[in-house]
């Protein structure tokens, strides 16, 4: 396996959600554009908590994400609109295993 890294972004949504499918969906576009970028995973559940896990190849590309103009924008109303908390978390996949199927 060569090395990754991981964004773990959890989230309790709040009631006012309006524009936040839209702009899930750009991001999701927008990040798989992005150099770098491995792949995504996520998962909401009916209380509005959810996770969503990016894999990057390097600390620059997360970098990059983050700096992004249109992500930057998305993050703020993220924070002043639609989260009524969030944790974001980077870290480095030491081992990584499954089955696939």
């Amino acid at each position: 396996m060569s090395t990754e890294y991981a964004v773990i972004f959890s989230a309790k949504r709040g009631p006012d959600d309006e524009g936040y499918a839209a702009a899930a969906e750009r991001m999701a576009e927008l990040s798989a554009s992005m150099p770098g970028f491995l792949r995504m995973d996520h998962a909401r559940g009916s209380d509005g908590f959810g996770i969503t896990v990016c894999y990057w190849d390097s600390e620059e590309a997360i970098a990059d994400w983050r700096a992004h103009a249109e992500h930057q924008a998305v993050q703020e109303r993220g924070r002043s609109d639609w989260y009524e908390n969030y944790a974001v978390r980077v870290v480095k996949v030491v081992r990584a295993y499954g089955k696939d199927g």
